[in-house]
């Protein structure tokens, strides 16, 4: 499961941030393909990226003039959430990727947690009611509208955007300030993290992933349980890296769905397609005779 899922997500970070001209040469791609979403955090600033990032279009949009529902991103992320919930965190994003890798590092003590796990989880809504809502509308540079969380916090970004270009383009690098250290400070932090604790900015800061877990309860890909099979041994407890208990795993917000707890069941009971329960196979039996 670890390797299909790592498989996945490198495929899909090179498909959708493969435009290496942009790399090379530090140059932002702006063809059609950036008027079109992927479902994970894709900066469009980032040399490679092909396509937009949903928290950055739907800021895109809070910072025009007026103030305008946005209801095609909306419409993008109720399909993606309806459809995978926090799936896309899981398998479909780039800095997701990173900081898996990071957490593979064989150095320090492994934490699932934080302290204060409970209370730092409210830092995801934070973000994305403050800063992405709230700041996208309302904070101001000078005369226009500011996308707060793309500005002032988003690692991605400065990791896949920033960074590449400022390695390219030397007026670039003149004009960065205070700003930018404060940026890369924040990336810093959540990398140096993300080896010891499994993905940090995922469990407590990311925005999209906020909005994606509230659809983990009803989306369409879920972690089904056989309750009639299943032995209470706890291997999926133990094996989930956000260390969800056995009545959370798929239900909470903070399940990615990475199916760490579906490769360590030994009963195979947990399943990504829910299977018919031996129970409900013997009451069909006997329903139709």
């Amino acid at each position: 499961m670890k390797r299909i899922r790592s498989m996945v997500q490198l495929v899909f970070t090179i498909f959708t941030n493969g435009y290496m001209y942009g790399f090379l040469n530090g140059k932002i791609y702006q063809g059609s393909l950036k008027y079109v979403c992927v479902p994970g955090l894709n900066c469009y600033s980032c040399p490679g990226a092909l396509a937009s990032c949903p928290i950055g279009a739907l800021q895109a949009l809070l910072t025009q003039r007026g103030y305008q529902v946005p209801f095609g991103v909306l419409g993008f992320l109720f399909v993606f959430g309806s459809l995978l919930g926090r799936f896309v965190c899981g398998w479909l994003c780039p800095f997701g990727l990173v900081q898996d890798l990071l957490h593979k590092i064989p150095v320090f003590k492994k934490r699932k947690r934080l302290p204060f796990h409970r209370a730092l989880g409210y830092g995801r809504y934070v973000a994305l009611i403050g800063l992405v809502c709230i700041g996208s509308m309302f904070l101001f540079g000078g005369f226009a509208k500011v996308p707060a969380f793309c500005k002032y916090l988003c690692p991605s970004g400065t990791l896949l955007g920033a960074l590449p270009l400022l390695s390219t383009n030397e007026l670039l690098r003149s004009q960065a300030g205070g700003l930018f250290l404060w940026k890369a400070g924040i990336l810093a932090v959540i990398l140096l993290l993300a080896v010891n604790v499994y993905r940090p900015f995922c469990q407590y800061l990311c925005p999209l992933g906020a909005i994606y877990g509230w659809f983990n309860r009803f989306s369409f890909v879920q972690i089904w349980r056989e309750e009639g099979a299943c032995s209470h041994c706890l291997s999926c407890e133990r094996a989930c890296p956000v260390a969800l208990s056995i009545e959370e795993i798929s239900r909470s917000p903070a399940c990615i769905r990475c199916g760490e707890c579906v490769a360590a069941c030994p009963q195979k009971c947990l399943h990504f397609m829910r299977k018919e329960s031996r129970s409900e196979g013997e009451s069909r039996a006997l329903k139709n005779g």
